[in-house]
């Protein structure tokens, strides 16, 4: 039997018949306003509550803000910070200004990929961390997408191998086919897209799960809400680029 981890969030893990199996590494895929950084987020408190520790990666946030952006919807990571069962990684600052006396963890070249995946294997050891996210993995490979998927499988074998379940955000651009990088969808064991389309004038979100290794799951697109408690998906609605429909 495949261990499974629970997304926590409502609705998701019906669609994926259970939750992501354990150590799986999942691209987050999706445009600008789609809801990936909460869904990551969510992701991680959710294992909080569940005694999961884990860990953001913040490269495209500095990481008070994360925190501030985090506590709006109730999730106050301080606390599990200081008692050891979460971790910001900064890899945004470089370790200028202020961040190089209140982080623990800082990336100071992102253009070392060895330093990085360092820097998170020190911070997986040491809170013993079984989620984490990368916000967002495109800022690896941005300059030099050649090297997407190799960057990729280099981060999956190290957090696969200590026994991490991980979420990589991918930015996409509005309208793009693809998941973000070439062949990053082929290094990866399961991509979540998410999408906002607009329908008869109105803006609607909605996710489909494009594929998941060690697991069946549901192969339709699913409308989600955010609300002020985080991502709620509704499996029993599919939603057609015309209209949402109720599911029997």
């Amino acid at each position: 039997m495949i261990r499974r981890v629970k997304t926590g969030i409502p609705g998701m893990d019906e669609i994926l018949h259970g939750g992501i199996p354990e150590r799986n590494v999942v691209l987050l895929s999706g445009g600008p306003g789609t809801g990936k950084s909460i869904f990551s987020q969510q992701f991680l408190w959710n294992g909080l509550q569940m005694g999961e520790p884990g860990i953001y990666v913040a490269l495209e946030e500095h990481p008070v803000q994360v925190r501030q952006n985090m506590a709006q919807f109730g999730w106050d990571v301080r606390k599990y910070e200081e008692e050891g069962l979460f971790a910001m990684v900064d890899a945004f600052t470089a370790g200028i200004g202020k961040s190089k006396e209140y982080e623990k963890y800082i990336v100071h070249d992102l253009t070392d990929i060895r330093e990085f995946i360092d820097v998170l294997r020190t911070a997986v050891k040491d809170i013993g961390a079984k989620r984490l996210v990368v916000d967002s993995v495109t800022t690896l490979y941005i300059n030099k997408p050649a090297m997407a998927r190799s960057i990729v499988m280099q981060l999956k074998r190290v957090l696969a191998g200590l026994g991490v379940t991980s979420i990589f955000v991918s930015q996409i651009s509005v309208g793009e086919r693809g998941f973000g990088g070439p062949g990053v969808e082929h290094g990866v064991d399961g991509i979540i897209r998410l999408d906002l389309d607009e329908i008869d004038g109105e803006l609607k979100r909605s996710l489909i799960v494009w594929k998941m290794r060690g697991t069946s799951h549901s192969m339709r697109r699913h409308p989600f809400d955010i609300t002020d408690k985080g991502i709620i998906v509704y499996p029993d609605k599919i939603l057609k680029r015309k209209a949402v429909i109720e599911l029997e």
